[in-house]
């Protein structure tokens, strides 16, 4: 699998770096890479199905370091996380993602870490 979450609206929360900023459109809930492709109207129901994957099917999150956090899943969700990483990586290339198991490890470049900041702050 290769990119994923690049097209999520985080948060609007400025976790941008200086060497970054660029890279991001500004706005409350506009927090979508340059890089996205997703349709504009996607992107509310793609922000929705990571929420709902991320609150109820992690059950340990861990940040190995800035670009770079391993979530184990719910078994039972492991399927539903491949196909939400899968449609992912189709509209964003500079997200990694590698499942294995119930792991699930996202990487990012450091350019990108504000996003990766975004993710985690969803998982409950």
């Amino acid at each position: 699998m290769g990119a994923v979450l690049s097209c999520l609206r985080w948060p609007p929360v400025d976790r941008r770096t200086p060497g970054n900023s660029s890279a991001y459109r500004g706005g409350m809930t506009s927090w979508v890479p340059d890089a996205c492709t997703l349709p504009t109207e996607e992107r509310p129901l793609r922000v929705a199905e990571f929420d709902t994957l991320l609150s109820t099917g992690v059950t340990e999150m861990v940040r190995v370091d800035a670009g770079h956090v391993r979530l184990t899943l719910r078994p039972e969700r492991v399927a539903e996380a491949a196909d939400l990483v899968a449609r992912e990586s189709a509209c964003c290339s500079f997200f990694a993602f590698t499942l294995a198991g119930t792991v699930l490890d996202v990487r990012v470049p450091e350019a990108h870490v504000g996003v990766l900041d975004g993710l985690v702050a969803r998982v409950s």
